[in-house]
């Protein structure tokens, strides 16, 4: 067990578990964090953060002069017609590769104890302090714990957390390729229970990344045969397709995925990122969400002062919900408003006649600088 007890640990070395580790760190306290895999890796994520997390992300120095400016967005529909609209806060787009590891070593830098390849199962209340527990061995003792664990992970069974009862019905896939497509533009590709993400990242590649129905996978029998039956039926994916060079001989994909609304305390353990909440990925702004929810934690800490941590939450959940609750409602409609092929060819057609209304949804998913 690493020596103890830590003022703060937090479980889950993704974007906000990173980001608040390294807030943490230079405030003074002693900061644990435990991530199941090993740095740097790929993760199954669309790669595009609004310009709203740029100051944040700058002020933590993470060095962005690489990253691609996203500026336009295209929409299709599964019948082709194409929506083309001005992204008027714009977006960076990043991979989780690069800027997971460039906040992996701007924490170790910072001082934060980090223990990967270590996936905590149990937190247990040792009176006065909180045991985190791998497999059945102690790994660190902490004052206060905070969980970024992602979407979804053995605690939240251990938590019996109610969305875990519930199966998603989505699954995510992800390649990166090489293409041609203008690096300023990120495009959203309907298909038939499905979208795909496709937009640049550093380093002349592009994200496509795409989420579907689990159904349909399961109904076509391998990814390969899926993307033949629905993705291409849409001419731009299949252009992409048929067009762009793909850098790995498999894509990442990932199970399980649920946008169902998600408390912010399990047994006073503060929920962060997505173990909080997920916006529907078509609105492209989880990682944004991730990184502002790190922040409201630390700002949380810092207002009510770690040895009064029913304060911590009270202030973390009137600051997330503030932030975020019109937001996910917003994510979640939008959804709704792209669930078949029929409605998603209508909303399409209909956005791409109504320039003002199509800039005004975009806008309910982005939010202010920070």
């Amino acid at each position: 067990m690493k020596e103890s007890p830590f003022d703060i640990a937090i479980i889950g070395g993704g974007l906000a578990g990173l980001s608040l580790s390294i807030l943490l760190a230079r405030s003074g306290y002693r900061v644990f964090l435990a991530e199941k895999k090993h740095y740097p890796m790929h993760r199954v994520c669309g790669e595009y953060i609004s310009t709203e997390s740029k100051p944040f992300l700058t002020s933590l120095g993470v060095d962005l002069k690489s990253v691609s400016r996203i500026t336009q967005l295209q929409i299709s529909a599964p019948n082709g017609t194409l929506l083309r609209s001005k992204l008027d806060s714009g977006g960076i787009g990043i991979s989780r590769f690069e800027l997971d590891r460039q906040l992996f070593q701007l924490a170790l830098n910072a001082g934060v104890c980090i223990q990967t390849e270590t996936q905590i199962d149990e937190v247990l209340d040792r009176t006065s302090k909180y045991e985190l527990r791998a497999a059945g061995q102690a790994q660190a003792t902490a004052r206060l714990v905070i969980s970024a664990h992602g979407k979804r992970s053995n605690l939240d069974r251990y938590w019996n957390r109610t969305f875990f009862s519930q199966r998603s019905p989505y699954v995510g896939v992800k390649y990166h390729v090489r293409s041609d497509f203008p690096k300023d533009t990120i495009a959203l590709h309907n298909f038939k229970n499905g979208y795909c993400g496709f937009s640049a990242v550093e380093n002349d590649l592009y994200c496509l990344c795409y989420l579907v129905a689990r159904s349909e996978l399961k109904a076509a029998g391998s990814v390969e045969t899926l993307e033949r039956k629905n993705l291409h039926q849409n001419p731009f994916l299949k252009s992409i397709w048929e067009t762009s060079t793909f850098v790995w001989d498999q894509p990442l994909v990932i199970n399980e995925i649920s946008f169902a609304p998600k408390s912010r305390i399990e047994n006073a353990c503060l929920q962060l990122g997505d173990a909080a909440g997920m916006i529907a990925p078509l609105c492209g702004n989880g990682m944004s969400m991730a990184l502002h929810s790190a922040m409201l934690v630390h700002q949380a800490i810092q207002e009510a002062g770690i040895e009064h941590p029913s304060l911590i939450f009270k202030h973390y959940d009137r600051a997330w919900k503030k932030q975020f609750k019109w937001r996910l409602l917003a994510g979640r409609t939008i959804q709704g408003m792209f669930g078949s092929t029929w409605t998603t060819n209508m909303v399409v057609s209909a956005l791409k006649h109504t320039p003002q209304i199509t800039r005004g949804i975009i806008r309910l998913t982005h939010g202010s600088p920070f």
